[in-house]
């Protein structure tokens, strides 16, 4: 816990010491103390409650305390710290009230009252600094969390897709001479697939409708590059307003499925997404061709990462024989906020 005072800590003393003086002045008039009293008792009392509760935030606190966790070091100077303030403010007010000196005492019984005496002063102000000072050290770390977690998701989404653009351009670069149509259809869904990529760059989540709208143009590039060698099928079962994903989630299962599967012997990779009230799930038929790729599933992990970063909730994954299904929780809008 960081203790050093700030700006509003001093206004903090400002209101509390400006009323305690004013109450200490009315008492003081209500009981006819001389005026001497009031130059000498009020002030020695401010600054000794002050300067108590300086040595606490600045020296005891951090050095015995947060750092060392040095308890009776820590109990020791506190208990000594209090016992002078209280006999100073037992001396000032004897000579400010012009008692007789031969009646002054000053033995155990009388440490134990300056030790109470001096808790009580400062016990008010003190509690109220250390539980203004906790609450603004939860703040900044919960700040710093929620920075952390933003810088977290957005280094995860850049290392979406890195070979993306590479492998359509060449995709582009052959049709620009074999169907000048489809590659102007192709350059179309591309450029919208990267506008999309652009503008939500910073968005943690996306609407799900707006990443369906993403994939059917991803599904779009994939069945041009590969042709027949996958068919895709999407299924919504519920209405899909005010329902979210986080964004890209959807691209990077597509593209997992196009990166681990090949069409073999005629037949192509059967893929299925279904939208369920609580579940997307997409599930597709897998092959026996090996792709030569990279298969850490560098791609799933990045998605199962950012599931813990966003939601209680974590993606639920089924690999059999013949097939390979990935079940993402959707989020809802009241758990994105």
């Amino acid at each position: 816990m960081d203790t050093r005072l700030n700006k509003s800590d001093f206004i903090l003393f400002l209101i509390y010491y400006g009323v305690s003086v004013f109450m200490n002045a009315y008492e003081y008039s209500n009981r006819g103390n001389d005026l001497i009293e009031y130059f000498l008792d009020i002030p020695t009392f401010v600054i000794l409650d002050v300067g108590m509760i300086f040595i606490f935030m600045y020296w005891l606190l951090p050095s015995f305390i947060i750092r060392e966790k040095k308890y009776f070091h820590f109990i020791f100077w506190a208990i000594l710290l209090m016992t002078i303030s209280g006999f100073v403010k037992d001396v000032v007010g004897h000579y400010s009230g012009g008692k007789d000196w031969n009646l002054f005492k000053f033995d155990f019984q009388y440490c134990l009252e300056y030790i109470s005496s001096t808790s009580e002063s400062i016990g008010l102000p003190f509690g109220l600094l250390i539980a203004k000072k906790y609450y603004e050290n939860q703040v900044l770390f919960s700040n710093i969390t929620a920075k952390q977690k933003e810088n977290e998701l957005k280094l995860l989404r850049s290392q979406i897709s890195p070979h993306f653009l590479f492998n359509n351009l060449n995709t582009l670069d052959a049709l620009i001479d074999s169907d000048t149509e489809k590659a102007k259809e192709y350059i179309n869904r591309l450029s919208l697939i990267y506008r999309y990529l652009i503008q939500t760059k910073d968005a943690e989540v996306m609407e799900l409708t707006d990443e369906l709208n993403l994939a059917e143009n991803y599904i779009f590039l994939i069945k041009t590059r590969f042709g027949n060698d996958y068919d895709f099928t999407i299924t919504k079962n519920v209405l899909i307003e005010d329902k979210f994903v986080p964004t890209g989630a959807i691209q990077t299962l597509l593209e997992n499925i196009a990166k681990h599967n090949r069409a073999q012997h005629g037949k192509a990779i059967k893929a299925t997404l279904k939208i369920d009230e609580d579940w997307l799930t997409i599930s597709n038929t897998k092959s026996t061709i090996k792709t030569n790729k990279d298969s850490l599933g560098t791609g799933l992990k990045n998605l199962e990462y950012r599931y813990k970063l966003l939601s209680d909730q974590k993606p639920e994954i089924t690999d059999t024989l013949h097939d390979f299904t990935v079940k993402i929780p959707i989020i809802k809008l009241s758990e994105e906020s």
